[in-house]
């Protein structure tokens, strides 16, 4: 059985879960040594300063009461640093949320005030041995500090709409389509495009109708784009620049149907003179068309969906 793909929010829940669940005892072990120096500030310092090495990410850790003012120092990797003693903390991402009557809570993902770099907060409520809370330990991380190895999350393949500037939505009525010099010429770009995608490795091609332009992107080269202005894109000859390459396996998009989203493109452009495609965009192997409307919206369709409701779809037959 084919393993089903994984999410965005999949993908950031599992690797929350893993750092939790490594996290959690040594703070848990860490929070049983500090409830009996809780009021000594010094002891309390020594004792975090020790458990500070067994939580080899964690950048900072510091002691906080019940209203989440700081009762101790800072302790990182360079010593203590006492001025942080009685800062209030209860404002920030990590304690404006419930916090656990037991066990260690994960915060979300935060911009440091300091650092300004993406960071997590793990807190660990501290207990008398009567069970009383004293208040909370706390351990920040760097994000990019931590051993995120988890493979990179699928990207979705559904309809998606983006609604784009709502100050261009507000005036849609009052403009009209300007033809193009890429209009004008649309047969030759298209075929120069379609040639490109099929025999010489550009596997993702964005077009700028509007604006006489084209953004690609190359097998052989995929971390480099190259911009085709007007004058490359109306000149078949530049398929001589880009090598001969055989169509990828592994595209979800069957080179046949290369023409037909194509074309569709080029029925969007002229569909009306108010709302028209603006720029259009196709990646043959996540199989995702892209397009943004003269009203700035925008939509990611996969592309047999897109071929399937054809142009009746959105001029709406």
């Amino acid at each position: 059985m084919q393993q089903a793909k994984e999410t965005l929010q999949e993908s950031i829940a599992q690797q929350r879960g893993e750092l939790l669940e490594a996290m959690q005892e040594p703070l848990r072990q860490l929070a049983a040594r500090c409830a009996p120096v809780w009021t000594d500030r010094d002891r309390l310092d020594l004792v975090l300063s020790e458990g500070l090495k067994t939580l080899p990410y964690g950048r900072a850790l510091y002691a906080l009461d019940t209203n989440g003012i700081q009762t101790s120092s800072n302790v990182g990797a360079e010593g203590l640093a006492p001025a942080s003693l009685g800062r209030d903390r209860s404002k920030r991402p990590y304690m404006n949320i419930v916090l656990p009557l037991t066990g260690t809570l994960l915060s979300e993902a935060y911009i440091s005030l300091i650092g300004r770099r993406p960071s997590l907060t793990a807190v660990q409520i501290v207990r008398s041995p009567s069970g009383a809370v004293l208040g909370f330990i706390a351990t920040d991380f760097d994000l990019r500090d931590l051993p995120l190895t988890h493979k990179l999350y699928d990207e979705p393949v559904f309809w998606r709409q983006i609604k784009g500037d709502p100050s261009i939505r507000d005036t849609v009525f009052h403009q009209s389509r300007a033809e193009s010099t890429l209009d004008r010429h649309l047969d030759t770009v298209i075929g120069v495009v379609e040639e490109l995608m099929v025999y010489h490795g550009v596997y993702h091609v964005i077009l700028h109708f509007s604006s006489n332009r084209a953004v690609l992107w190359e097998m052989s080269d995929p971390y480099r784009y190259r911009l085709l202005d007007i004058e490359a894109l109306i000149d078949p000859d530049i398929c001589l620049a880009y090598p001969r390459k055989v169509y990828p396996p592994d595209a979800l998009v069957p080179r046949e149907r290369i023409r037909a989203v194509l074309d569709l493109f080029r029925q969007l452009r002229y569909m009306d003179d108010m709302f028209y495609l603006r720029s259009g965009t196709l990646n043959l192997f996540n199989g995702i068309v892209g397009l943004t409307f003269s009203c700035d919206g925008s939509h990611y369709i996969p592309h047999d969906e897109f071929l399937n409701a054809g142009y009746d779809f959105w001029v709406g037959n």
